[in-house]
């Protein structure tokens, strides 16, 4: 509803002004930007799924089916677009992007069956003080992917886990959990009879072990001392772990 105020004026009279109306996000949609709001935190911020969302609605006596629940995230999702790419940009203007393509099962999709591979890529980046997280949903993991996403991104750091990218002016650096689980593998995979003996892989993991004390120790201080205490404590472990 349209807000409406009267005003007198000087010549003793009276005058009524109408305030704009705002524009619903999903034009002919039935459904307030409050109830849409709440379906849009319930489903990303907290796991909901519409056919739960929907049973919710049902039992305060509303009649909304999924497929409705799921046409007005589609069309707010379009609408929250410049948004996303203005949070993509900010992602860019930082030192370090982190990203991770993870496999994940996806229903009913036209021209791909249930079990085929489809993956959520996630990125985290921008300035220290103001990074994101963005989700981008792809039927591929080919190279082409990570080349969209990170366009723009043309120096700095990118860190994945196993996904060997190169890039523009990128420095590609790895990830210690991803290195040290190949060592732990490793180690759980060691015969019988070398079980509480010292192994091969028992020395990386304690190389690896001392890093992961050392960023314990150090999480609460700035940048510059973080940076510091690595060169001090770290650089002489990692020169261990190359011989």
């Amino acid at each position: 509803m349209q807000e409406k105020a009267t005003f007198k004026t000087q010549n003793g009279g009276r005058t009524i002004k109408v305030a704009q109306l705002i524009k619903h996000p999903v034009p002919k949609a039935m459904g307030s930007v409050n109830l849409m709001t709440y379906i849009i935190i319930s489903k990303y911020a907290d796991g909901m799924l519409l056919y739960r969302l929907e049973n919710i609605i049902k039992r305060y006596g509303g009649e909304i089916s999924r497929a409705t629940l799921a046409n007005w995230v589609i069309a707010l999702s379009k609408q929250a677009q410049p948004l996303i790419n203005l949070l993509r940009e900010s992602q860019h203007s930082g030192p370090l992007v982190c990203a991770d393509e993870t496999r994940i099962q996806v229903l009913k999709e036209p021209g791909r069956s249930p079990t085929s591979d489809k993956w959520m890529w996630v990125t985290l980046g921008g300035l220290p003080k103001q990074q994101s997280v963005l989700f981008e949903y792809d039927t591929s993991r080919a190279r082409e992917v990570p080349l969209r996403l990170l366009d723009g991104f043309t120096h700095g750091y990118l860190q994945t886990d196993g996904y060997c990218y190169q890039q523009n002016n990128l420095i590609h650096v790895g990830c210690w959990d991803h290195a040290r689980r190949k060592f732990r593998e490793a180690k759980v995979g060691q015969p019988k009879d070398m079980k509480g003996k010292v192994t091969r892989a028992d020395m990386p993991l304690g190389f690896i072990n001392k890093l992961y004390v050392i960023e314990r120790q150090i999480k609460s201080l700035t940048v510059a001392e973080i940076y510091q205490a690595r060169q001090q404590k770290s650089v002489p472990i990692l020169n261990q772990l190359n011989k």
